[in-house]
């Protein structure tokens, strides 16, 4: 049961999302620049690193999510599942890149504690390859998913149980992305399904906000990514 009201069967962070509308956009945006962004790191990669700091803050939705997302760019067969959960247990004995690993040891550093990753860390990163770019974009990445992680854990969001959901939502986030609109009718309607809640956090008025530069739509919004 979540620790405060939210809209009930709303999962992950869609439900906190909406409680707070304003701070939806921005961190969208942020995980759209990370995650699908260009990069010379492959979407299915930088889902694992997500998927893979998730784990190791035991966040049971965002590991099971971003491994539904990182397994369907790969290939979504019973094999590349079994792959992610074996990256999640020791990515060091998983068929990998030996960049890959390295990377991953960098974010699971960043997941103990930033002071955690160290000089040899990165220089094991850069002997296998990784470019600066990729090192900063894995420390971003798994910071960020640390955040998120507390988000939904903290306010002890709604987790399904069934494994189906978790595959269909990957599919949709893998085709909509992350960015979706901040725009004032999105803000408005988030409102009015707080007004049914019986929370007085604030006065049910209509928020501007500017708009998001990276997308029009809303349904393709971070928050929109996990519908009911």
């Amino acid at each position: 049961m979540p620790h405060i009201p939210l809209p009930e069967g709303v999962p992950g962070p869609r439900g906190p999302m909406l409680f707070r509308p304003e701070v939806a956009p921005p961190m969208s945006e942020l995980a759209e620049v990370l995650m699908r962004g260009p990069s010379t790191l492959t979407l299915a990669e930088r889902e694992l690193i997500g998927t893979y700091v998730s784990a190791r803050n035991d966040c049971r939705y965002c590991q099971t999510i971003h491994g539904a997302v990182a397994a369907h760019y790969l290939g979504a067969t019973e094999e590349q599942e079994r792959l992610v959960r074996q990256i999640k247990s020791d990515p060091s004995t998983a068929p990998i890149s030996p960049k890959l690993k390295a990377l991953l040891n960098i974010a699971g550093h960043v997941q103990q504690g930033g002071k955690q990753v160290t000089a040899e860390d990165i220089a094991e990163a850069r002997r296998q390859g990784a470019t600066d770019l990729e090192i900063h974009d894995t420390v971003l990445i798994a910071a960020n998913f640390c955040m998120m992680n507390r988000y939904v854990d903290g306010l002890a969001t709604w987790t399904p149980d069934d494994p189906d959901f978790y595959r269909e939502r990957a599919a949709g986030l893998a085709q909509r992305g992350y960015v979706g609109s901040s725009s004032r009718s999105y803000l408005c309607d988030s409102q009015k399904r707080l007004s049914g809640t019986g929370q007085d956090r604030r006065s049910l008025h209509c928020l501007e906000a500017p708009p998001s530069p990276l997308s029009s739509r809303p349904e393709e919004s971070w928050a929109f990514a996990h519908p009911r």
